[in-house]
């Protein structure tokens, strides 16, 4: 025998899809010692666990442009323009990308808030007053600002339906 519960009329039910601000995808990975041998491997754990790209995917031009911003923010310390980043890509990846399909991922990673655009330079966002370049603070921001409003509103959920 099935058995259906409703709780509410379809009239009176909550639409989720406009309750929605944004998904945010984060995994836990194995940081194996094989992610950490080579800049690719671990750019490209980076990305899948940040949720920027799913396992198994091969969305090769997603990784190289995440990696040439880990590259200027992290090792030339400052922030690149599009004209920079191809140039990195070209040389480092070996092979050249679109500034069509660089500037499309870039708007991807921007409407993810992992980076931010000023005056034509791209940037990870850092906390304020924190040390900019700083790779710890970039994540710890990201969490603060992406992940951890989100545990709040969890507890404050989890704490009124245990009022009820």
């Amino acid at each position: 025998m099935d058995v259906e519960v409703k709780e509410a009329s379809s009239a009176g039910l909550l639409s989720e899809a406009k309750l929605i601000e944004r998904e945010i995808t984060i995994r836990n990975l194995v940081l194996s010692k094989e992610v950490t041998e080579t800049r690719r491997s671990l750019v490209r754990w980076l990305a899948v666990s940040l949720g920027l790209i799913n396992p198994g995917e091969t969305r090769q031009a997603a990784i190289q442009v995440f990696d040439s911003l880990m590259f200027f923010q992290f090792h030339e310390r400052k922030d690149p323009e599009v004209p920079e980043m191809m140039d990195y890509i070209a040389t480092a990846w070996g092979e050249p990308i679109n500034e069509k399909t660089l500037r499309y991922h870039l708007l991807q990673l921007s409407k993810s808030n992992i980076v931010k655009h000023a005056k034509g330079k791209y940037f990870l966002p850092q906390p304020d007053g924190g040390i900019k370049y700083d790779a710890e603070a970039w994540i710890s921001h990201y969490f603060n600002s992406e992940i951890f409003p989100i545990k709040d509103k969890l507890i404050t959920a989890v704490r009124e339906l245990k009022g009820r």
